[in-house]
């Protein structure tokens, strides 16, 4: 009997941030508006816009003053992370109900095999495309293809609302005379590599010498050319939101900045973030970065491998201080980020402790372990320790990082 085909749906949530403020304040339905961080204390950058707004020509990335010289009457709010991160945890509720087999791989997109499903592929996405609307309010479409390449590709061709269908056979005349820098996977860099070569678009890459693709893309090159023929062999992997390759956090500054104490305040703050998170995962890391981006968008990443895994806040920081120390030029800095690399789980991780260290290792698990458990008696602020004016605003600046740590929670929220 022949191998059942797989049917894998791509569903991508339309202007996601944007659909989200429009849910909870409807008048703003029908209008042009954009999600920005910190207008008010940098040119901020848009995150995302409504279709109203992409249909004056605002575009994701742009600065804000540009998308209000095209677009006047723009409508500006600043991102709402919790909100969005809520509304996700709700799709993916909703989504989950129809399959186990779901992947989320961002705040707002996820892939579902339903090759099991009882329903016709066609019908089942109208009735999810509709439930999500009726119930949610949010606005998605949805690519419907044999493997996750063709379904991605699928659903980014009718926005907003779109269904799509996405074949092998339909290759040759709904993928192949695409441009090159059309295709998921190719950035622009690698679209000029491609054109040197003279593969302009995703036919004459099917088509090319694997090679010569290779040759120039490296192990990514034959990849790439199977996907354009349609072969992609990724499972849905609901479980894949848990293989974590590191954990960060990166954080806009309000102002450029070389004053030290700030800087080292933001980086106590991201690490402690950091640490937060590895705990919630019982993970634990060897090794350290510091991302420094400087005020001319020069972006720099230094990074320190141990011989132990860590996740302690104060570990965390006093190796990120050593490379700050060690490599900021004293230029002004805009952007700060701290990420923690080779990731194990806790339970894999064997500490050796010498006759020396092993005093102060029991000496700071006893004190933790006393102050969780009087965290858990008198709150969490019990050990919040009194903070500027100044130093509270800091903590409503923009976090650019939006990690996969978060993606299981529709599994547990009620």
């Amino acid at each position: 009997m022949a191998k059942k085909a797989r049917v894998i749906f791509h569903i991508d949530m339309n202007s996601f941030y944007a659909s989200v403020e429009m849910t909870y304040n409807p008048k703003l339905k029908g209008k042009p508006i954009a999600i920005a961080g910190n207008p008010e204390e940098r040119k901020g950058i848009i995150v995302t816009s409504s279709y109203e707004a992409r249909a004056k020509g605002v575009k994701t990335t742009m600065s804000l003053w540009e998308a209000k010289k095209l677009c006047p009457e723009l409508i500006v709010i600043r991102p709402n992370f919790p909100r969005y991160r809520d509304m996700s945890s709700k799709i993916f509720k909703m989504l989950a109900e129809i399959t186990p087999m779901i992947e989320p791989v961002s705040i707002d997109e996820g892939y579902l095999d339903v090759t099991d499903h009882s329903a016709h592929p066609l019908e089942l996405a109208k009735e999810i495309q509709k439930d999500l609307l009726n119930q949610l309010e949010i606005p998605c479409s949805i690519g419907i293809g044999p493997n996750k390449f063709l379904a991605k590709t699928a659903s980014d061709m009718k926005k907003p609302l779109g269904i799509t269908v996405l074949r092998i056979r339909d290759l040759p005349d709904k993928l192949w005379p695409l441009p090159i820098g059309k295709m998921y996977g190719i950035g622009e860099k690698t679209a000029e590599k491609l054109h040197k070569v003279n593969i302009k678009t995703i036919g004459s890459l099917a088509k090319a010498d694997v090679y010569t693709v290779t040759q120039l893309l490296g192990i990514n090159g034959e990849r790439l050319i199977n996907r354009a023929n349609g072969i992609d062999p990724r499972v849905v992997d609901p479980d894949s939101i848990n293989e974590f390759k590191s954990i960060g956090n990166s954080q806009t500054l309000p102002y450029d900045t070389t004053d030290e104490r700030e800087i080292r305040y933001v980086l106590l703050q991201l690490a402690t973030r950091v640490e937060e998170r590895l705990k919630r995962r019982e993970l634990k890391g060897k090794t350290v970065q510091l991302m420094i981006r400087y005020a001319n968008r020069k972006t720099i990443t230094r990074s320190r491998k141990l011989s132990i895994y860590i996740d302690d806040v104060e570990e965390i920081v006093t190796i990120i201080y050593d490379l700050l120390k060690e490599h900021w030029t004293l230029e002004p800095i805009r952007l700060l980020g701290i990420t923690v690399q080779d990731l194990l789980e806790k339970q894999y991780v064997v500490k050796q402790l010498s006759l020396f260290t092993y005093e102060e290792e029991m000496r700071k698990t006893n004190m933790k372990k006393t102050i969780e458990e009087l965290k858990k008696k008198f709150g969490k602020d019990t050990f919040v320790s009194l903070k500027k004016p100044e130093e509270e605003n800091k903590n409503k600046l923009l976090r650019t990082s939006f990690q996969k740590d978060f993606l299981d929670d529709y599994r547990t929220k009620k």
